[in-house]
Formats: structure tokens, C-alpha cells, sequence
């Protein structure tokens, strides 16, 4: 059997229920992940990064308030970099970070998929065609 067609039972159980919360995310019935994660990176990128965790679903923090969160008003750009390398856009959501003016700013996944991503968790803010 070719290692690309795997049964779904030898898929390890992690992934499995990292797959079904997403589902649930993506049909909007969940709000908040519950995994185990552990991301590589400098101990500045996990601290922003366990920092956006407390965002909350619908919610959004320009990089300055992130930055004070974190104890340090001038660490914007730091703050803004450590973001760019989240390593699990959606479940660490970096897509919640906006620009001090309201502003759609770096997204590693595109400025559309943050925009989407920004009015899945809040439908009130769509444009109303009529």
C-alpha cells in the first residue's frame, strides 16, 4: 500500500481531532481550539504567539494594544514579525491582529483570507448588499 493512502484509522489521533475542530471552526461551531500545541520558535515568538491565544473569537487587538499586552508599547514591529512566523495561522490566531488604524495588515496567508477569516468570526461586520 502506498504511504499516501493511509487508512484513516493509522492517522494519529492529534491530527484527527485537529481536523474535526477545524470542521467545526470553518461550519462556525467552534470559537476556541482545544489542542496540544507546541510551536518552534524564539521564546519573544511564543510568548506573542500564546498572547493571541487570548484573543477571542470575533474579536481583534491592533499590533499596539498586542504590544502593551506584552509589557512593551515599542515591540510593535517585533510583535508584528513574531506574528508573520506563527506557525498555525487559524488555531494561533494572528488573523486577529490589525493595524492600529483599522487596517488589514500582514497576513502571511494574504490580506483576502484575513478579511474572510475576520468576517467568518463576525458576520456583522460583511457589507450588506442591499
Amino acid at each position: 500500500m502506498d504511504d499516501a493512502m493511509k487508512t484513516s484509522a493509522e492517522i494519529p489521533e492529534i491530527l484527527k481531532d485537529c481536523v474535526q475542530q477545524l470542521e467545526e471552526y470553518f461550519n462556525g461551531t467552534r470559537k476556541q481550539f482545544n489542542l496540544k500545541l507546541n510551536p518552534q520558535g524564539t521564546e519573544f515568538q511564543k510568548r506573542v504567539w500564546m498572547e493571541l491565544m487570548l484573543v477571542s473569537y470575533g474579536k481583534t487587538r491592533t499590533y499596539l494594544e498586542q504590544s502593551k499586552q506584552l509589557g512593551d508599547a515599542k515591540a510593535i514591529r517585533a510583535v508584528a514579525s513574531a506574528n508573520g512566523k506563527n506557525p498555525i495561522w487559524i488555531i494561533i490566531p494572528c488573523h486577529r491582529i490589525i493595524g492600529s488604524d483599522g487596517s488589514l495588515t500582514g497576513y502571511a496567508g494574504g490580506i483576502w483570507r484575513k478579511k474572510w477569516l475576520l468576517e467568518h468570526e463576525n458576520p456583522s461586520t460583511q457589507k450588506s448588499l442591499f
